[in-house]
C-alpha cells in the first residue's frame, strides 16, 4: 500500500489551493454575519472542472477517484470555503453510477446537485448541506433506493456557520427518476470521507494559525510558545491532526483499491477528523487568548464550523460508534 501522492495530485491540490485563494472566506463570512452576503464561488469550481470530478470520462467528467475529491475538499476546509461540493460530488457520483440522462450538464457544472440522505444530517442540524440552488437532489432512500429529484422544494436556512450552506427539504409534490444501480450505502461512506477530508484542512489553518501566533506573542520577556502549556496543546493538535490524516489516507485507498474495507476507513476518518477539528479551532483560540475569542479574530469563524460539522451527515459522534460497533464485532468473531 503506497499512500504518497502522486505527481497529478500534488498538481492538483496546489490548483486547488491557488484557485481558492483569490477570496478571503473568513472576512466574507464575518461580513455575512453582519447581515452581507457570501460570495458565489461555483464559478471557481466550474472554471476548474471540480462539479465532473467524479463523473466517468466518458460522461463527460475527470474521472478521478475519491481520493482526489477529498484532496480538494481539503484545500476547501483550509480556508473555509463556501463551496457546495460536499453535496454536489456525492450526488454526481450517484447520478454517474446511476445512468442519469442529463449527466454532462452535471459534469460541467451547468446542473448542481445536493446529496440528500435518508437518514437526517445530524442530531441537532436538521438541514442538508448544499440543498439551495441545487437543479438535482439525489436522495438515498430508506431500503437503498436512489431518486433523482427535480423541482423539490428547498428554503435556505442561515446557521450557526455562514459559510456552509444549508437548507430544509420538501419533497411533497416533487416528481423523480429511480436511479438503477447506484450503491447509496456507498456514497453515505464517501460523504463521511468528505467531510473528513474537508476537516483536515481546517485543522492544518488552525495549527499553522497558533503556531505563528505562538512565535511571534512575547509575555515576560518570552514568546508565549516556549511556555510547557502552550507546547503541549499544539503538540497535542499536532498529533490528532497526523492520526486523521493518515486516516483520511487510508480511506481514500481503500475506496479505490479495498472496497470492503472503506466503510469503516470513512467512518475512522470521520471520527479522527472530528474530534481533532474541535479541538483544534479550541485551542486556536486559547492560544490567542481574549482577542481570539473576539468577532474581530478569525479563529471563532473556524470554532464555528467545527461545531456545524461535527453534526452532520449524523455526526462525529455516530462515526465513532459505527466504528466501536465494528471493532468489537471483529473481536467477538
Amino acid at each position: 500500500m503506497n499512500l504518497s501522492l502522486t505527481d497529478e495530485q500534488e498538481l492538483l491540490r496546489e490548483a486547488a489551493r491557488g484557485a481558492l485563494s483569490r477570496a478571503n472566506y473568513v472576512e466574507a463570512a464575518r461580513e455575512a454575519l453582519d447581515g452581507g452576503e457570501v460570495p458565489g464561488t461555483w464559478p471557481i469550481a466550474r472554471e476548474a472542472g471540480w462539479p465532473g470530478l467524479l463523473i466517468s470520462e466518458e460522461h463527460g467528467g475527470a474521472g478521478l477517484a475519491p481520493f482526489d475529491a477529498m484532496l480538494v475538499m481539503t484545500e476547501a476546509g483550509r480556508v473555509l470555503a463556501p463551496l457546495p461540493l460536499l453535496g454536489h460530488l456525492v450526488g454526481s457520483w450517484l447520478l454517474d453510477r446511476g445512468g442519469y440522462e442529463d449527466i454532462e450538464a452535471v459534469a460541467n457544472g451547468d446542473r448542481r446537485v445536493a446529496y440528500v440522505p435518508a437518514r437526517p444530517p445530524g442530531d441537532v442540524e436538521t438541514a442538508w448541506p448544499d440543498a439551495p440552488g441545487a437543479d438535482v437532489l439525489v436522495v438515498a432512500c430508506d431500503g437503498g433506493a436512489v431518486v433523482a429529484v427535480e423541482g423539490a422544494a428547498v428554503e435556505e436556512t442561515r446557521r450557526y456557520d455562514p459559510t456552509r450552506l444549508l437548507g430544509h427539504v420538501r419533497l411533497d409534490g416533487a416528481s423523480g427518476t429511480v436511479l438503477e444501480g447506484a450503491d447509496a450505502e456507498a456514497a453515505w461512506y464517501l460523504a463521511q470521507a468528505l467531510i473528513a477530508a474537508e476537516s483536515v484542512g481546517t485543522v492544518e489553518t488552525c495549527l499553522e494559525m497558533a503556531v505563528q501566533y505562538a512565535k511571534e506573542r512575547f509575555t515576560f520577556g518570552r514568546a508565549i510558545g516556549s511556555y510547557q502549556a502552550i507546547k503541549h496543546g499544539l503538540t497535542e493538535v499536532l498529533r490528532r491532526l497526523d492520526n486523521a490524516r493518515s486516516l483520511l489516507y487510508y480511506a481514500g485507498w481503500a475506496a479505490e483499491s479495498g472496497a470492503g474495507e472503506f466503510p469503516l476507513a470513512a467512518s475512522a476518518a470521520r471520527s479522527a477528523a472530528g474530534r481533532a477539528l474541535d479541538y483544534s479551532t479550541r485551542e486556536n483560540i486559547a492560544v490567542h487568548g481574549g482577542i481570539g475569542a473576539t468577532w474581530e479574530h478569525d479563529a471563532p469563524y473556524y470554532f464555528r464550523r467545527a461545531q456545524l460539522s461535527r453534526r452532520l451527515l449524523g455526526g462525529t459522534a455516530d462515526a465513532t460508534d459505527r466504528v466501536a460497533a465494528e471493532l468489537f464485532a471483529t473481536a467477538a468473531a
